[in-house]
């Protein structure tokens, strides 16, 4: 009977370790600037879905297309109807890892940088992708942030030639989440 009540405890306490070791947030802020001469182009979509592992290092981002919110209507459906076609691919994502996890303490007060690789799938379009990642630790605050470049081409986003000149070929991406713990 001790030795039940002791491999319980046990099992407990492993149970309670690993559903502590994951982040989570539905309101990651997800932002893209595309700068020319002619037109600067933002959007900001403030419901993406992050998801980290902290035992494994496993990252997974998500984001619905359509919630990217722009100055001008016009341009938002010019976006989700002509360039994203965000009826047919409603969804963006990131599956990956973050690498040297273990370098990073969730329960230590400071800044962690690391890279994320993985895939980024966009427009129905699959790419290795490995971009900085910087996890910040505040008391029980968890935050990462990431920036990097996106080429439409490579995503088989086509650009019209009459606004060609109006769209960036190097579409700055920014996302930054503040996470919680996961508790099941």
């Amino acid at each position: 009977m001790k030795n039940l009540f002791f491999l319980f405890a046990a099992l407990l306490g492993f149970s309670t370790a690993t559903c502590a070791q994951k982040y989570f947030t539905r309101t990651a802020h997800i932002d893209f600037y595309s700068h020319t001469s002619i037109e600067d182009i933002k959007a900001e979509n403030n419901s993406g879905t992050l998801v980290i592992d902290a035992a494994t290092g496993q990252i997974e981002v998500a984001c619905t297309i359509k919630a990217f919110e722009f100055e001008k209507a016009l341009m938002q459906e010019h976006f989700n109807e002509n360039y994203m076609e965000s009826n047919t691919y409603p969804n963006a994502t990131f599956k990956g890892k973050l690498e040297n996890i273990s370098s990073i303490n969730f329960t230590k007060p400071g800044s962690y940088t690391t890279k994320a690789t993985g895939t980024l799938t966009m427009h129905g379009v699959e790419q290795a992708v490995s971009v900085p990642v910087t996890i910040t630790v505040e008391g029980d605050k968890i935050t990462g942030e990431t920036r990097f470049v996106v080429n439409p081409n490579d995503y088989k986003i086509n650009i019209p030639g009459p606004v060609k000149g109006k769209i960036s070929e190097a579409i700055e991406v920014k996302v930054k989440a503040n996470l919680a713990q996961l508790k099941k």
